[in-house]
Protein backbone atom coordinates (compact mmCIF):
# COMPACT_ATOMS: atom_id res chain seq x y z
CA UNK A 1 0.00 0.00 0.00
CA UNK A 2 2.85 2.89 0.99
CA UNK A 3 4.68 1.66 -3.00
CA UNK A 4 1.21 1.91 -4.25
CA UNK A 5 0.49 5.56 -2.77
CA UNK A 6 4.14 7.28 -3.58
CA UNK A 7 3.92 5.73 -6.83
CA UNK A 8 -0.31 6.83 -7.53
CA UNK A 9 1.43 10.59 -6.06
CA UNK A 10 4.55 11.02 -7.94
CA UNK A 11 2.52 10.04 -11.48
CA UNK A 12 -0.44 12.03 -10.37
CA UNK A 13 2.17 15.02 -10.03
CA UNK A 14 3.67 14.54 -13.28
CA UNK A 15 0.31 14.39 -14.92
CA UNK A 16 -0.33 17.55 -13.01
CA UNK A 17 2.53 19.78 -14.36
CA UNK A 18 1.50 18.43 -17.87
CA UNK A 19 -1.92 19.32 -17.33
CA UNK A 20 -1.31 23.05 -16.30
CA UNK A 21 0.67 23.92 -19.23
CA UNK A 22 -2.37 23.91 -20.95
CA UNK A 23 -4.88 24.87 -17.70
CA UNK A 24 -7.48 26.73 -20.67
CA UNK A 25 -9.07 23.35 -21.23
CA UNK A 26 -10.09 24.08 -17.73
CA UNK A 27 -12.08 26.57 -18.97
CA UNK A 28 -12.80 25.61 -21.86
CA UNK A 29 -14.69 22.25 -20.52
CA UNK A 30 -17.35 24.62 -18.79
CA UNK A 31 -18.34 26.30 -21.81
CA UNK A 32 -21.00 23.66 -22.57
CA UNK A 33 -22.38 23.46 -19.36
CA UNK A 34 -22.68 26.96 -18.79
CA UNK A 35 -24.30 27.21 -21.75
CA UNK A 36 -27.30 24.63 -20.50
CA UNK A 37 -26.98 26.51 -17.76
CA UNK A 38 -27.75 30.17 -19.28
CA UNK A 39 -29.70 29.01 -22.22
CA UNK A 40 -31.55 25.98 -21.93
CA UNK A 41 -32.26 26.01 -17.83
CA UNK A 42 -35.00 29.28 -17.97
CA UNK A 43 -36.94 27.45 -20.41
CA UNK A 44 -37.67 24.51 -17.83
CA UNK A 45 -39.52 27.21 -15.02
CA UNK A 46 -42.34 27.19 -17.46
CA UNK A 47 -42.36 23.47 -16.26
CA UNK A 48 -41.64 24.09 -13.16
CA UNK A 49 -45.52 23.62 -12.23
CA UNK A 50 -46.42 21.05 -14.90
CA UNK A 51 -47.71 17.55 -13.61
CA UNK A 52 -44.70 15.13 -13.41
CA UNK A 53 -42.28 17.56 -13.19
CA UNK A 54 -40.14 16.75 -9.92
CA UNK A 55 -39.90 19.73 -6.60
CA UNK A 56 -37.65 22.11 -6.10
CA UNK A 57 -38.04 24.43 -8.92
CA UNK A 58 -36.04 24.87 -12.14
CA UNK A 59 -32.51 25.13 -11.17
CA UNK A 60 -32.46 22.49 -8.34
CA UNK A 61 -33.58 20.07 -11.13
CA UNK A 62 -31.87 20.57 -13.72
CA UNK A 63 -28.62 21.65 -12.17
CA UNK A 64 -27.92 18.78 -11.21
CA UNK A 65 -28.01 17.18 -13.92
CA UNK A 66 -25.69 19.16 -15.29
CA UNK A 67 -22.75 18.04 -13.06
CA UNK A 68 -23.71 14.39 -13.84
CA UNK A 69 -23.65 15.22 -17.18
CA UNK A 70 -19.82 16.77 -16.39
CA UNK A 71 -19.19 13.61 -15.18
CA UNK A 72 -20.09 11.70 -18.56
CA UNK A 73 -18.34 14.33 -20.87
CA UNK A 74 -15.66 15.73 -18.73
CA UNK A 75 -14.02 12.45 -17.65
CA UNK A 76 -15.24 10.68 -21.20
CA UNK A 77 -12.98 11.90 -23.53
CA UNK A 78 -9.89 11.92 -20.73
CA UNK A 79 -8.78 8.98 -23.03
CA UNK A 80 -7.28 11.80 -25.49
CA UNK A 81 -4.20 12.37 -23.09
CA UNK A 82 -3.43 8.77 -23.45
CA UNK A 83 -3.00 8.35 -26.85
CA UNK A 84 -0.76 11.08 -26.95
CA UNK A 85 1.05 9.98 -24.15
CA UNK A 86 0.87 6.80 -26.07
CA UNK A 87 2.39 8.40 -29.45
CA UNK A 88 5.31 10.03 -27.67
CA UNK A 89 6.81 6.72 -25.65
CA UNK A 90 5.63 7.84 -22.53
CA UNK A 91 3.31 4.82 -21.80
CA UNK A 92 5.98 2.50 -23.24
CA UNK A 93 8.90 4.07 -21.06
CA UNK A 94 6.45 3.88 -17.58
CA UNK A 95 6.21 0.13 -18.71
CA UNK A 96 9.49 -1.10 -18.01
CA UNK A 97 9.82 0.51 -14.96
CA UNK A 98 9.09 -0.57 -11.75
CA UNK A 99 6.00 1.70 -11.09
CA UNK A 100 2.53 -0.22 -10.13
CA UNK A 101 0.06 -0.49 -12.98
CA UNK A 102 -2.67 0.86 -10.97
CA UNK A 103 -0.60 3.75 -9.61
CA UNK A 104 0.03 4.65 -13.41
CA UNK A 105 -3.89 4.63 -13.58
CA UNK A 106 -4.99 6.12 -10.45
CA UNK A 107 -1.93 8.99 -10.61
CA UNK A 108 -3.16 9.88 -14.25
CA UNK A 109 -6.79 9.73 -13.54
CA UNK A 110 -6.45 11.82 -10.47
CA UNK A 111 -5.62 14.78 -12.45
CA UNK A 112 -8.20 14.60 -14.82
CA UNK A 113 -10.83 13.60 -11.80
CA UNK A 114 -9.65 16.90 -9.81
CA UNK A 115 -10.12 19.14 -12.99
CA UNK A 116 -13.56 17.40 -13.34
CA UNK A 117 -14.36 18.66 -9.66
CA UNK A 118 -13.03 22.15 -10.54
CA UNK A 119 -15.26 22.41 -13.16
CA UNK A 120 -18.27 21.18 -11.58
CA UNK A 121 -17.35 23.70 -8.42
CA UNK A 122 -16.92 26.79 -10.88
CA UNK A 123 -20.38 25.30 -12.12
CA UNK A 124 -22.31 25.15 -8.85
CA UNK A 125 -20.59 28.57 -8.27
CA UNK A 126 -22.45 29.93 -11.46
CA UNK A 127 -25.57 28.00 -10.51
CA UNK A 128 -26.08 29.91 -7.42
CA UNK A 129 -26.05 33.02 -8.43
CA UNK A 130 -29.02 32.44 -10.91
CA UNK A 131 -31.28 30.60 -8.12
CA UNK A 132 -29.81 26.85 -6.71
CA UNK A 133 -30.48 26.25 -3.88
CA UNK A 134 -28.81 23.43 -2.39
CA UNK A 135 -28.78 21.31 0.24
CA UNK A 136 -24.87 21.97 1.94
CA UNK A 137 -25.12 18.29 3.20
CA UNK A 138 -26.62 16.55 0.36
CA UNK A 139 -24.48 18.65 -2.64
CA UNK A 140 -21.12 17.23 -0.86
CA UNK A 141 -22.08 13.96 -0.92
CA UNK A 142 -23.10 14.90 -4.62
CA UNK A 143 -19.30 15.91 -5.36
CA UNK A 144 -18.69 11.96 -4.05
CA UNK A 145 -20.93 10.38 -6.44
CA UNK A 146 -19.54 13.18 -9.74
CA UNK A 147 -16.05 11.75 -8.36
CA UNK A 148 -16.88 8.10 -8.58
CA UNK A 149 -18.52 8.43 -11.49
CA UNK A 150 -15.80 10.41 -12.99
CA UNK A 151 -13.43 7.63 -11.95
CA UNK A 152 -15.36 5.08 -13.83
CA UNK A 153 -15.63 7.22 -17.07
CA UNK A 154 -12.38 8.04 -17.23
CA UNK A 155 -11.62 4.37 -16.43
CA UNK A 156 -13.52 3.55 -19.40
CA UNK A 157 -12.13 5.84 -21.46
CA UNK A 158 -8.44 5.12 -20.90
CA UNK A 159 -9.03 1.70 -21.73
CA UNK A 160 -10.94 2.40 -25.00
CA UNK A 161 -8.29 4.92 -26.08
CA UNK A 162 -5.59 2.26 -25.97
CA UNK A 163 -7.20 -0.08 -27.91
CA UNK A 164 -8.27 2.37 -30.64
CA UNK A 165 -4.95 3.86 -30.84
CA UNK A 166 -6.61 7.15 -32.47
CA UNK A 167 -8.16 10.08 -31.51
CA UNK A 168 -10.84 10.46 -34.27
CA UNK A 169 -11.93 6.49 -33.10
CA UNK A 170 -11.65 7.52 -29.75
CA UNK A 171 -14.55 9.94 -30.21
CA UNK A 172 -16.42 8.23 -32.00
CA UNK A 173 -16.76 5.67 -29.93
CA UNK A 174 -17.46 7.75 -26.95
CA UNK A 175 -19.85 9.71 -28.78
CA UNK A 176 -21.74 6.46 -30.15
CA UNK A 177 -22.07 5.66 -26.14
CA UNK A 178 -22.38 9.14 -24.53
CA UNK A 179 -25.34 10.10 -26.16
CA UNK A 180 -27.68 7.48 -25.71
CA UNK A 181 -26.42 7.92 -21.67
CA UNK A 182 -27.62 11.32 -21.63
CA UNK A 183 -30.79 11.18 -23.43
CA UNK A 184 -31.53 8.44 -21.29
CA UNK A 185 -30.62 9.60 -17.84
CA UNK A 186 -33.36 12.84 -17.49
CA UNK A 187 -30.37 15.09 -17.58
CA UNK A 188 -31.87 17.51 -20.02
CA UNK A 189 -35.71 16.71 -18.59
CA UNK A 190 -36.91 14.64 -16.08
CA UNK A 191 -37.74 11.26 -16.99
CA UNK A 192 -41.05 11.52 -14.93
CA UNK A 193 -42.23 13.58 -18.51
CA UNK A 194 -41.25 10.72 -20.90
CA UNK A 195 -43.34 8.03 -22.03
CA UNK A 196 -43.28 4.67 -20.35
CA UNK A 197 -41.41 3.18 -22.86
CA UNK A 198 -38.16 5.26 -22.20
CA UNK A 199 -38.86 5.46 -18.58
CA UNK A 200 -38.30 1.23 -18.69
CA UNK A 201 -35.47 1.30 -20.65
CA UNK A 202 -33.31 4.12 -18.57
CA UNK A 203 -33.87 1.25 -15.71
CA UNK A 204 -30.77 -0.17 -17.76
CA UNK A 205 -28.62 3.12 -17.56
CA UNK A 206 -26.86 3.50 -15.04
CA UNK A 207 -26.28 7.57 -15.26
CA UNK A 208 -30.22 7.67 -14.89
CA UNK A 209 -29.86 6.49 -11.31
CA UNK A 210 -27.57 9.09 -10.83
CA UNK A 211 -29.32 11.99 -11.85
CA UNK A 212 -32.08 11.17 -9.65
CA UNK A 213 -29.69 10.51 -6.95
CA UNK A 214 -27.85 13.76 -7.26
CA UNK A 215 -31.64 15.68 -7.36
CA UNK A 216 -32.75 14.09 -3.93
CA UNK A 217 -29.13 15.13 -2.52
CA UNK A 218 -29.56 18.86 -3.08
CA UNK A 219 -33.09 18.54 -2.31
CA UNK A 220 -31.91 17.24 1.25
CA UNK A 221 -33.56 13.89 1.08
CA UNK A 222 -30.64 12.11 2.16
CA UNK A 223 -32.55 8.24 3.21
CA UNK A 224 -34.07 8.51 -0.81
CA UNK A 225 -33.14 4.66 -1.76
CA UNK A 226 -31.78 6.19 -5.13
CA UNK A 227 -28.57 7.49 -3.39
CA UNK A 228 -28.09 3.80 -2.20
CA UNK A 229 -28.75 2.51 -5.94
CA UNK A 230 -26.68 4.63 -7.16
CA UNK A 231 -23.30 4.72 -4.87
CA UNK A 232 -23.48 1.33 -5.47
CA UNK A 233 -23.94 0.54 -9.09
CA UNK A 234 -21.51 3.75 -9.64
CA UNK A 235 -18.78 1.70 -7.08
CA UNK A 236 -19.11 -0.95 -8.51
CA UNK A 237 -18.85 0.02 -12.29
CA UNK A 238 -15.91 1.91 -11.13
CA UNK A 239 -14.00 -0.86 -9.51
CA UNK A 240 -14.69 -3.56 -12.74
CA UNK A 241 -13.73 0.19 -15.35
CA UNK A 242 -10.23 0.27 -13.40
CA UNK A 243 -9.68 -3.02 -13.49
CA UNK A 244 -10.43 -3.34 -17.46
CA UNK A 245 -7.95 0.12 -17.75
CA UNK A 246 -5.10 -1.01 -15.37
CA UNK A 247 -5.19 -4.51 -17.76
CA UNK A 248 -5.06 -2.24 -21.03
CA UNK A 249 -2.28 -0.47 -19.32
CA UNK A 250 -0.24 -3.59 -19.10
CA UNK A 251 -1.04 -4.28 -22.73
CA UNK A 252 -0.28 -1.00 -23.96
CA UNK A 253 1.67 -0.56 -27.29
CA UNK A 254 1.68 1.07 -30.54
Amino acid sequence: MPRLLRDSWLMFGSQFRVSMRNSVWLFIGLFQPICYMLLFAPLLKNLANSPGFPKGGAYNVFTPGLMIMMAIFGAGFAGFNIIARLRDGVIERLRVTPINRLAMLLGIAGVDILILLVQTALLVIVGLFLGFRPDAGGLALLFVLVLIGGLMMASCSYAVALLVKDQGALAATVNLFVLPLLLLSGIMLPLSLAPDILQNIAKANPFAYAVNAARALVDGHLGDVAIVQSFIIFGVLAILAVFWATRSIRKAAM
